[in-house]
């Protein structure tokens, strides 16, 4: 597809702007666009050469639409235009028309809701003065507006993407319905459209593909060449797969209707009352009235107020529930990815509501989150990749082959004296047999079968051409939690801080003193009940277990609770455990409410809560996170001087570390509008709380087999970088005996430079070195086994202040930590600069940026397809990664040998057609009828069914058709074949009984003769030599036995050749034109012939098997 960009241009022609950034976007697409006007005499010209060119005009305007604006319009400013030429970063052209739509005069009210540095005001008040007419156009589903101000088409939602969350909270009180309506007439409706053709149109766009066009081009020249039985048979073929493809299609544009279609009636407020409606009439800015029992979102909304228990499956294939809180106040720019955990998607359910649950609508149709994912299916992107940009070159290399074939088929015709006609035919027909039609389709079949075998093993692709892929990719990096490492933790332990230092580590924390850290670790978490049973985060919910505390949720519309803590709003209630006797109750021990929640942000790398005790006394505030981001917000004499110890020890041991604060609340603070930031300052640290995160059993395994496939494997993780290097030696990334060396860097503070040093691991010596020399030669050694361990803040210093170093750093780096999501999505980025394939393995939600930014994305989910990434796999955990590298190098190698050898297939039969007009004859039709559909499509259709090799091979296939050593073997292939050819004519045309064709006929007319039949023998053997010979097998397939039905193909089509040449009998004979030579001794020597072909051609192959692929390699094994 094109890349999914805005568009954005400066008034004018030939000046094209970077695109406007959608969010839903990857950064760096973009659009380039030209305005164009109708030009009455061009189009009237046009229409007059379509008539006289029999419509060839209108054929070629389909497939270069960019001729055709370019032929019936003239460049006019953007502002003027009537028509758009769009063109993506690879090339592609796209046409859209400038639609224009009358908006009502009180559409211009609505600039009075609108900050005066908004767009907005540009089109609205513009467009009334100028009889109120929005120009607009529709790419990929996405809306696009004219802005004066801008003078640009800019997709529509920058009219709200600057919204802040202040902005959103002002939305509460609801639209006016001119408000809605002035909105939705430039929003348009909130559908997510598939477009579903007729059987008609689908039938028009397939015939007028090139593919079929040459079908037909060839079809008549063959009926006209009298070959009935061969065009009636490729007739019959196209038309059946017309019909699957045509029924394929619109089946699976049906199948994703459904899923794309939701429209369903919602509540909304309005600032006359609460009207209920239909989900399609939604703009930005509506306010959402959510039921308590849930609903299907059918929009992207920022929740406002209550708490909503969400199923963001089809989107991240998480399966456990996440719970979502009210948004923000302040005036920070608002961001569906940035506050994620506030945000409510289209597509995903909410299962329970509570606390009178209100949002505001923030994006709607294709600007969703469920809409980005239809997008990416409908339009997905382009893939980068060099073996299908060498096929496009390659198909161009052979079409200059034809024309060297049809050079001389002309000169050979001339000389034979054939009529006129006969000489256009037969030299057409030489171009329709050296471009073969199918050759595009047959290096699919690879593909296909590797898309199956990945399917029946659990991990499911919604982009088939990515599967290529796989086999180059040369670096992977891992999530850590829940991928590496196990998705449930252990409890270790709780470590309580005093002035002095820590005291002794308590192995259950229903064994601490009564005391806030027991109420910070029951009450600072985000787990919720859903029909009684408590769902979240592993870790909170392990944490919040093992205090023995109950969670209580009031009922959905009850109050009872508030008035017992303090008249607070509360959402959820934790109760001691039940035995504790009344006389030993104190504060802490006492039931707790919990008032306000800001929950978990992976770029912040903590939450908090405000939790409210009975009777009305001061509330407490509780904050958990990250070692180093909890103590930078406590007060400095509460954190114990042995903490940066301690929290080293830990953990370089690999354990989790989480740590606690709380502070005491002003009685005078208002708990319900009370900021996050004013909520986490000042806190009095209180402890560590401790848990084992194990690596799975299957991930020291896959590591190891993945490094001695030299594939490099990087951890990037948002945890701690001591327990992600005590991880990485657990895996087996870090050898036992490595070095790891520390990367810091920091941005300038004040006066002081930004700097950056590295610092070996704490296991011996340690180290600073601060000159440039020392870092130069440090990170350009290759003899020193040593990795770099680089956590999120260094790396955002490095790209800033440091960039010289940074390709340094990427190329010895294994550990990256504490990297937030955005950091992750730039690591891939940077990596790929360098030239690297990039896999990354994650868990679909924090990881979601990167997983779509590199080449192969593999999310760990139940769901069969997301928005995350084109793999998903149903096996939770990192064994998919070798599988998915097997049979992406198996499918590429599969995809090559199907692309050499349909070529080879064209050159064999080029050669023979040649050879036999030079002897004034050819083929004959039932001949072109068994070579290309029996034996050939056979062939081609089970040769890519064998499956990928158990191993990882270190050295990667090669992903270049344009190469040395394949360029060169088919060269040698096809002299070898033309050389058997010839021979094979010589020898039957030196024996004593042979009588030399001499007839006033040309072409198929005079067989049978022996001159044909003989070339026809050897040509048939090299069709079945050449399967053999370029069906590589090791070490990136199973050999070729383990294909058991190509091999019986292989078998029998070898006996039917034999007999064919031995002795056909009459019947055959007659029936294929065969002529039946007198003497034995020449059947055998044309046998005896083919079999020296084939050892010459599999000598070679060898050979430049082992010349391409100069490392040590059982060449022999190749089949």
């Amino acid at each position: 597809m094109a890349l999914r960009g805005s568009v954005a241009e400066l008034p004018g022609v030939g000046h094209p702007s970077p695109g406007w950034k959608s969010p839903l976007v990857p950064p760096d697409s973009q659009m380039d666009v030209q305005g164009y006007r109708w030009v009455g005499w061009r189009v009237w010209l046009c229409r007059l050469g379509a008539v006289l060119s029999l419509g060839l005009l209108l054929l070629l305007f389909t497939w270069r639409p960019r001729f055709a604006v370019m032929a019936r319009c003239s460049p006019c400013p953007l502002s003027l235009a009537h028509v758009l030429l769009l063109r993506d970063s690879l090339g592609h052209n796209y046409v859209v028309q400038v639609l224009t739509e009358e908006v009502e005069d009180g559409s211009s009210e609505l600039v009075e809701e609108v900050e005066e540095n908004r767009e907005w005001r540009d089109t609205v008040q513009l467009h009334n003065e100028q009889k109120s007419l929005l120009r607009f156009y529709q790419f990929e589903g996405l809306r696009y507006i004219w802005l004066p101000r801008k003078g640009a088409f800019c997709p529509v939602s920058v009219l709200n993407e600057e919204w802040t969350c202040s902005d959103l909270y002002r939305f509460q009180s609801g639209l006016s319905p001119l408000e809605q309506n002035s909105r939705q007439q430039v929003y348009g409706p909130n559908l997510i459209t598939v477009p579903v053709k007729s059987y008609m149109s689908l039938l028009v766009d397939e015939i007028l593909n090139p593919f079929y066009i040459f079908q037909v081009f060839s079809i008549a020249l063959w009926m006209a060449d009298n070959y009935y039985y061969y065009a009636a048979c490729i007739l019959v073929i196209s038309l059946l797969s017309i019909s699957i493809s045509l029924y394929e299609t619109r089946k699976q544009s049906v199948t994703l209707r459904k899923m794309a279609q939701l429209i369903t009636t919602v509540k909304v407020r309005r600032s006359t009352g609460d009207v209920f409606l239909s989900s399609e009439e939604l703009v930005p800015g509506d306010c959402l009235l959510i039921p308590p029992e849930g609903l299907l979102l059918p929009c992207d909304a920022a929740l406002l107020a209550g708490e909503c228990m969400v199923n963001e499956s089809m989107l991240t294939g998480e399966s456990v529930p996440v719970l979502k809180t009210p948004l923000p106040t302040g005036d920070s720019r608002f961001s569906s990815e940035g506050h994620r955990r506030h945000t409510l998607f289209c597509g995903t359910q909410l299962i329970q509501a509570r606390g009178g649950a209100v949002a505001v609508v923030t994006s709607t149709g294709f600007f969703t989150a469920k809409g980005d994912l239809i997008s990416s299916i409908l339009y997905p992107q382009p893939i980068n990749f060099r073996f299908y940009q060498d096929a496009t070159k390659f198909l161009l290399l052979l079409g200059g082959v034809a024309v060297l074939g049809t050079i001389y088929s002309v000169v050979v015709l001339s000389m034979s004296n054939v009529t006129w006609g006969e000489l256009v035919i037969r030299t057409l027909d030489v171009v329709t047999i050296v471009v073969p039609p199918a050759l595009p389709a047959a290096i699919t079949t690879g593909t296909i079968y590797a898309q199956r075998r990945l399917k029946r093993q659990g991990v499911f692709c919604i982009s088939p051409p990515r599967i290529n892929v796989c086999g180059k990719v040369s670096l992977f990096c891992f999530d850590k939690t829940g991928t590496l490492t196990e998705e449930g933790l252990d409890m270790w332990g709780v470590m309580e801080a005093h002035q002095k230092g820590f005291s002794e580590l308590v192995p259950d924390p229903r064994l601490l003193a009564p005391g806030p850290l027991l109420t910070a670790l029951a009450c600072c978490h985000s787990v919720a009940l859903l029909d009684g049973q408590a769902y979240g985060d592993p870790l909170e919910l392990k944490m919040m277990e093992s205090t023995g505390w109950e969670l209580i949720e009031p009922s959905v519309n009850g109050h009872a609770l508030d008035s017992e803590f303090g008249g607070h709003k509360v959402l959820s209630v934790m109760r001691p455990p039940a035995g504790t006797p009344f006389s030993e109750r104190t504060p802490h021990t006492e039931s707790v409410a919990v008032v306000r929640r800001f929950p978990f942000s992976s770029s912040l790398q903590r939450m908090s809560v405000v939790a409210a005790p009975p009777g009305g006394r001061p509330a407490i505030a509780i904050i958990k996170g990250s070692p180093e981001m909890v103590t930078s917000l406590c007060l400095a004499d509460t954190v114990p001087p042995q903490f940066s110890g301690v929290l080293d020890d830990f953990a370089s041991r690999g354990f989790r570390v989480l740590a606690l604060g709380y502070k005491v609340m002003g009685s005078d603070t208002e708990l319900g509008t009370i900021e996050r930031e004013a909520v986490e300052r000042d806190m009095r640290f209180l402890g560590l709380f401790l848990m084992r995160n194990l690596v799975k059993p299957e991930t020291a395994g896959v590591i190891q087999t993945l490094r001695q496939a030299q594939l490099r494997t990087v951890m990037v993780t948002g945890d701690n970088i001591l327990t992600a290097v005590n991880v990485s030696r657990s895996c087996g990334m870090v050898g036992s005996e490595d070095r790891v060396i520390f990367v810091q860097a920091s941005p300038p503070d004040g006066q002081l430079p930004p700097t950056l040093s590295f610092h070996q691991e704490d296991r011996g010596a340690s180290g600073t070195h601060g000159s440039t020399e020392v870092h130069t030669w440090g990170l350009y050694q290759s003899g020193v086994s040593y990795h770099l361990a680089v956590n999120g803040k260094s790396f955002s210093a490095i790209c800033d202040h440091f960039p010289e170093y940074l390709p340094k750093v990427l190329m010895r780096a294994t550990v990256y930590a504490r990297m937030a999501p955005d950091q992750k999505t730039q690591l891939v980025k940077e990596l790929q600069k360098l030239n690297y394939r990039v896999g990354m393995c994650g868990d679909g939600a924090n990881d979601c940026g990167a997983l779509r930014a590199s080449d192969v994305g593999v999310s760990l989910s139940e769901a069969e397809a997301s928005v995350a990434s084109p793999f998903t796999s149903k096996v939770n955990n990192i064994s998919c990664v070798p599988l998915l590298i097997r049979e992406g190098r198996c499918s590429l190698v599969t995809s090559f040998s199907l692309f050499r050898y349909m070529a080879l297939y064209s050159l064999i039969q080029f050669s023979s057609v040649l050879i036999l007009y030079t002897v004034k004859t050819n083929l004959g039709d039932w001949q072109f009828l068994f070579f290309d559909l029996f034996l050939v499509t056979l062939l081609a259709i089970v040769m890519g069914r064998g499956g990928p090799s158990e191993e990882l091979h270190p050295r990667r296939p090669p992903a270049s058709l344009i190469a040395l050593p394949i360029l060169g073997g088919m060269f040698l292939h096809t002299l070898f074949n033309i050389l058997g050819q010839t021979g094979a004519l010589l020898i039957t045309a030196s024996q004593d009984w042979f009588v030399q064709l001499n007839s006033t006929e040309s072409g198929a007319a005079n067989l049978p003769n022996m001159e044909e039949t003989s070339v026809f023998a050897l040509s048939g053997y090299q069709y079945i030599i050449m399967a053999v010979v370029v069906t590589k097998g090791y070490p990136y397939k199973k050999p070729l036995y383990h294909n058991f039905l190509f091999l019986g193909l292989l078998l029998i089509f070898l006996g039917v050749m034999t007999w064919l040449v031995l002795y056909p009998g009459p019947v055959f004979a007659k029936l294929l034109q065969l002529y039946t030579y007198p003497d034995m001794t020449l059947n055998m020597l044309l046998v005896s012939l083919a079999a020296l072909n084939f050892l010459t051609c599999f000598l070679m192959e060898v050979w430049l098997l082992c010349y391409a692929q100069p490392v040590h390699l059982p060449c022999f094994s190749s089949i």
